[in-house]
């Protein structure tokens, strides 16, 4: 499993800051706020990412992309939990997918591998299958608000 540790730190600050996130890195050992899995999963207060060097890539990419798919008026309000809904949460699985491309230590090819040894389950059997052949619904979500390109 991809962590943090083994990743370009400023690629990630620089890829956050770009959403209007900022990631806050926890030391070795001592708990991460705000995470819903319990450590050493990421956590959200508002518009920080809490991490640790064990974190996976996975779970900060997808605590970041809860994050960035709410208008800065609902991110205010987040604390460990941040998805209200079920197309939310494909639209986060979705931009997470994507995002990894961005991070030049990780792609989303690796991040979908990482995804299923997690245990993310999706109707196909696989994140990949969902991504190529079953996700749509969240793509559309996120263009329509702007997140991703319209096709």
């Amino acid at each position: 499993m991809l962590t943090l540790a083994d990743i370009d730190g400023g690629a990630v600050d620089a890829l956050l800051a770009r959403h209007g996130l900022r990631l806050e890195r926890v030391a070795d050992g001592a708990p991460i706020p705000g995470s819903f899995w319990g450590d050493p999963e990421a956590g959200v207060i508002g518009s920080t990412v809490y991490a640790r060097g064990d974190t996976p890539v996975h779970s900060l990419l997808h605590e970041s992309c809860h994050l960035a798919v709410l208008p800065p008026e609902r991110r205010a309000g987040v604390h460990t939990d941040a998805s209200d809904s079920v197309a939310e949460e494909d639209a986060t699985c979705y931009l997470q997918v994507v995002l990894a491309d961005a991070l030049p230590d990780v792609g989303s090819a690796r991040l979908m591998a990482d995804m299923d040894a997690w245990g993310y389950t999706f109707r196909l059997g696989s994140t990949r299958a969902w991504f190529e052949h079953d996700a749509d619904d969240a793509r559309t979500w996120l263009a329509e608000r702007g997140l991703l390109p319209a096709r």
